[in-house]
């Protein structure tokens, strides 16, 4: 039984009536609720920014002493980084292209490219152009953003490695499909595809 209580309730719902998708559904139950809800916007890009190519702990690490700059805060704003020099960002183990990254994403906040205040407004569509302005931030990144930060609930990352390959054992694909072949395939998972990534990560457990 879904628990009321689970806002993916009504995503659950529709994918285990699915095909494909339905038997492992009713077989490892109700995924947890997933968002990330104490985190804003630029909090979430930054530690996207910092965690880019690196290992969790190497990246926590860095994390830990790039907050330790600004003891004030629980974590810095867009005016805070903007304030601080490079020197300072990359003191704390980020490289000089990460730290540019930093300023390029408090300068977009502080300009109004980015806006959370309009995100509720926006599509999908029109949030990943926004954010996708600013250097170091690709759409995967975005897509990443969309699902845990914003709680959007049709999102399809098709750049994820992970869910390429769910995709491939839930159908039984030869190949990794490609972004188009997974689009197709989703078509049924439409306004719930969220949820479905969450399971297709899960499926891999297995």
């Amino acid at each position: 039984m879904i628990a009321e209580m689970n806002p993916h309730s009504a995503s659950i719902k529709h994918l285990s009536r699915d095909k494909h998708l339905g038997a492992f559904i009713k077989r490892h139950g109700p995924i947890e609720h997933r968002r990330e809800h104490s985190m804003d916007a630029f909090q979430s890009l930054a530690e996207a920014i910092v965690y880019q190519q690196l290992s969790g702990k190497a990246a926590a690490t860095i994390l830990k002493r790039f907050v330790a700059l600004f003891p004030k805060k629980k974590f810095p704003s867009p005016e805070d980084v903007l304030k601080i020099k490079v020197e300072k960002l990359r003191s704390t183990g980020l490289s000089g292209q990460k730290a540019a990254y930093l300023k390029d994403l408090a300068a977009k906040f502080k300009d109004g490219t980015i806006n959370p205040k309009l995100f509720s407004k926006m599509s999908d569509a029109e949030i990943i152009e926004h954010v996708v302005a600013v250097k170091g931030i690709g759409e995967w990144t975005v897509h990443m953003f969309l699902m845990f930060t914003l709680a959007r609930p049709d999102v399809l990352p098709t750049g994820d490695l992970g869910v390429q390959k769910g995709f491939q054992k839930l159908f039984g694909l030869k190949n990794k499909p490609s972004p188009k072949q997974m689009k197709k395939l989703a078509e049924g998972w439409t306004g719930h595809r969220t949820v479905a990534c969450f399971y297709l990560w899960r499926l891999l457990d297995e």
